[in-house]
């Protein structure tokens, strides 16, 4: 989440250098290590499967208003423009483009006090959604409607992007106003370690898409994907999502995202208080400036939050495969990544949990997943099988690190050995009865 903060100019950049030490200072010591929970939700009104505006007195900003006086300090773009996210401690609330309703949680040396933040942030927009007739809603993609039908957020950043990013994708303007998400974000020791984590997701992400798959519907019919939300990233930018094929053949490296990020076309470039749409990468942006002005580490910055692969690098380790569902299933999401990347044996055991697979298979495997969900096959192995072996690495991970946090991973396990992805659920309710206004029931959180 970026609250896009006044560009502060910094020392112009020459060459790629500076961008991989940017990575190296991220470095953390292990005593340091901590995680953070994303966890957006869509909001409806009670009773209907309209989306809600930004303006008006049950919309969005009327739903920031209510949240506010908790505590919160209102962020605004400029002094006249309205509020786009709130602000307290180390926690925001922000809006996506269409909407959705993030919480960027505070860093946390455990998983649980991650999800008792996420659970208080719940209870609190919950009770205020209420008092303006609108509920939250756990689903990973938009059960009904199309991008004609959304509303826009009143964010300059989405503006830009709304007719930026269209030219790279079909389905950029989907992503943007369609999908919720749940991630989690972690630490890094240094390089070495940054390489096994990052990779080791890569890998292990298809199990996290098929364990977290819940949108199932387009348009109010069936997609022919446990995970539609996953189906739309394939659509957005090539050069900017999925997966660096530098994860699966041993060469992945600080420079080696560094090279990745340097060769993806710019979305916008901020000067002079105003977004511009140069036709760059960052790799001419670094060489030849843009009117007269070298580029410098505000732009870098600005670059990296524009990038969207299944394991993302900025100041931490974002991991980003899975549907939005349900706070328990969220609060999940901390506890599986912490005891799978923050303890070393849980770590060589996920790294040999799957065979090694190319770029090329591995894409295949993730198409299934998000197809097929926990009812998929990587070859003979039944991915619900292989993901409760992965939730069962985390556990064992988690009762060598921190048993209190293990606890937390019952839903999945639960999920795992069902071998039904959340999305067979959602299915089976539409099955029951279609009206989106009775689904939405169904998944309030």
């Amino acid at each position: 989440m970026s609250l896009d903060l006044k560009r502060v100019a910094s020392e112009p950049l020459t060459s790629a250098a500076p961008l991989v030490e940017e990575l190296r200072k991220a470095e953390k010591p292990r005593t340091e290590h901590r995680l953070g929970l994303e966890h957006e939700k869509f909001i409806y009104p009670v009773g209907s499967a309209q989306p809600v505006p930004y303006e008006g007195p049950n919309g969005v900003g009327a739903l920031l208003e209510r949240i506010a006086p908790g505590g919160y300090s209102p962020f605004r773009e400029t002094p006249e423009s309205p509020v786009i996210a709130l602000q307290r401690g180390m926690a925001a609330i922000s809006l996506e483009p269409g909407g959705q309703f993030e919480l960027s949680g505070s860093p946390f040396r455990t998983a649980r006090e991650a999800h008792q933040e996420n659970l208080g942030h719940l209870k609190e927009t919950k009770a205020a959604a209420s008092s303006l007739g609108l509920r939250l809603v756990a689903l990973g993609y938009r059960p009904v409607g199309t991008t004609g039908d959304m509303p826009w957020m009143p964010k300059t950043r989405y503006q830009v992007m709304r007719r930026t990013l269209p030219e790279r994708g079909r389905l950029a303007l989907n992503m943007m106003l369609m999908t919720s998400t749940g991630q989690v974000s972690l630490d890094w020791a240094d390089e070495a370690d940054c390489v096994r984590k990052t990779v080791t997701v890569a890998r292990l992400s298809p199990l996290l898409v098929a364990l977290y798959a819940n949108s199932p519907l387009l348009e109010g019919k069936p997609s022919g994907y446990m995970s539609y939300r996953s189906r739309v990233w394939e659509e957005v930018d090539p050069t900017r999502c999925g997966y660096l094929p530098s994860w699966f053949d041993g060469s992945f490296s600080y420079q080696a995202y560094v090279d990745w990020a340097l060769d993806a076309p710019l979305l916008f470039l901020r000067r002079q208080g105003e977004y511009r749409h140069p036709k760059l990468t960052f790799r001419q942006l670094l060489k030849e400036g843009y009117e007269g002005q070298p580029a410098d580490m505000g732009d870098w910055t600005d670059h990296l939050s524009t990038l969207f692969p299944e394991v993302r690098l900025k100041k931490v380790l974002e991991v980003r495969g899975a549907d939005c569902a349900s706070a328990a299933m969220t609060g999940a999401l901390g506890a599986l990544w912490r005891g799978i990347l923050y303890d070393a044996q849980a770590l060589k055991e996920a790294e040999l949990l799957l065979p090694r697979l190319t770029f090329t298979e591995h894409l295949s495997f993730h198409d299934t997943a998000r197809r097929e969900g926990l009812a998929g096959k990587l070859g003979p192995h039944e991915l619900h099988r292989l993901a409760g072996e992965m939730v069962a690495i985390a556990k064992r991970g988690l009762q060598r690190l921190d048993p209190e946090d293990a606890p937390l991973l019952a839903p999945l396990e639960a999920v795992a050995a069902s071998g039904r992805s959340p999305a067979q659920a959602v299915l089976d309710a539409w099955r029951e009865d279609p009206r989106p206004e009775v689904l939405m029931t169904r998944f309030e959180l």
